[in-house]
């Protein structure tokens, strides 16, 4: 079975060569074969991943060539390869770019290395004295516990937070109640109760379990107050970089949100801790994505809509979630450019009501997602959402089969 793996994959590397062969990249497949060749060429490997990266920054995301994708991911695993033995963490970096720059051709590869790689013995262990891991653990638990005042959160969220309806809460309700109450009528609930036996819950609350499992994986995250900020950028750390990054919150301009990210796919032991509630099979449910949203208090998610059913699952902390109804959309003053298009100019932390009148008195609902809730947000709602502690969220998007009597 393991020679038939090999071969399985010598062969969907020669035929990605011979494709970046007809497209041009011949001093890409000159490199790729000299790092396959024999022991391997570390310095050939680099040059091959460096004309890959540069393909894939050729042009917009959306028109790079899948092959060049893959040509990525082919280089990342030799660099990988050629490290292993001397430098692991530039070994996992590589394997990690890899899986989020690369293409899916070579995916259970890039798994299997990262897999292999994992299972051996670090060395040196943490380089942390005692102290600094109190002191760690302790910031950690005093971030978790912040704004449980009602009077301290209102002090941070928008006008009239708190004041209007709010999301009706129910108790780890049937699927049956929830598809005939709430997923037909399109009406967004709170379920408490509901995952209370994810490990998760549990696991995730100690910082060195996170770091032991992901700490030297490099991931995607965002900086800046939110992703409308002239001032916001994208950055590649380590999740431990990450991690110390959690009590650096005082500047808005540094804040760093790892947001919308497909992290249990990334790093699988991490998936092993949750599961995909039953209410996201509501309606024949297809699951289009998981995604984690992991980041200190303050972190904001400005106003804006989705195009799928939509289950927040707050793990760890609180968040604060405004809520409006699709109905509504024109009068939430969607940008016009196709890229925030689902966005509104409405910044509820600073209105501008001679700019946008019609979102002064507008009908909204609101709640405070504690740990352990579930927020059920139905397409095409807006809903803006504030972390008022450090907080570990997962998002369950899924597209119906059958869909609610209000869908067009």
């Amino acid at each position: 079975m393991a020679s038939a793996g090999v071969e399985g994959q010598a062969e969907r590397v020669a035929a990605l060569l011979r494709e970046i062969t007809g497209e041009g990249g011949f001093a890409f497949v000159a490199s790729a074969e000299k790092a396959a060749a024999g022991a391997g060429d570390l310095r050939a490997a680099e040059a091959a991943r460096e004309m890959a990266w540069e393909q894939l920054h050729s042009g917009p995301w959306s028109e790079v060539g899948a092959a060049w994708r893959d040509a990525y991911a082919l280089a990342c695993l030799h660099v990988a390869r050629l490290r292993a033995g001397g430098d692991r963490p530039a070994a996992l970096k590589a394997l990690d770019m890899g899986l989020i720059m690369g293409g899916n051709l070579l995916r259970a590869d890039l798994e299997a290395a990262l897999a292999r790689i994992s299972a051996e013995p670090c060395g040196g262990g943490l380089e942390e004295g005692a102290g600094a891991v109190d002191e760690e653990e302790q910031r950690w638990r005093e971030g978790l516990d912040r704004n449980r005042d009602i009077a301290d959160a209102l002090k941070i969220l928008p006008a009239k937070s708190l004041s209007s309806k709010k999301v009706q809460r129910r108790s780890h309700i049937t699927l049956e109640e929830f598809i005939c109450n709430y997923f037909l009528r399109e009406s967004p609930v709170i379920i408490s109760g509901a995952i209370d036996h994810w490990p998760a819950r549990t696991k995730w609350k100690d910082i060195n379990y996170l770091k032991k499992i992901a700490g030297d994986r490099t991931v995607p995250v965002e900086v800046g107050k939110n992703y409308v900020c002239s001032d916001w950028k994208q950055e590649l750390i380590t999740f431990s970089q990450f991690l110390e990054r959690m009590w650096s919150t005082d500047c808005p301009s540094n804040l760093t949100y790892l947001a919308q990210h497909p992290l249990f796919e990334q790093i699988k032991e991490l998936s092993e801790d949750l599961m995909v509630p039953d209410y996201c099979y509501a309606g024949g449910g297809e699951l289009q994505s998981l995604n984690a949203w992991f980041g200190p208090h303050g972190t904001v998610t400005p106003l804006h809509h989705d195009p799928h059913h939509n289950i927040l699952a707050q793990v760890l902390g609180r968040k604060y979630i405004r809520l409006y109804a699709a109905s509504i959309s024109e009068d939430l003053y969607p940008h016009a450019e196709t890229m925030l298009s689902n966005t509104s100019q409405v910044d509820l932390d600073n209105m501008d009501l001679e700019e946008f009148p019609r979102a002064e008195n507008l009908e909204f609902m609101d709640c405070i997602l504690e740990e352990g809730d579930l927020l059920y947000i139905p397409p095409k709602w807006w809903h803006y959402v504030r972390s008022l502690s450090t907080s570990f969220s997962v998002s369950f998007w899924w597209r119906a089969t059958v869909q609610p009597s209000g869908s067009s």
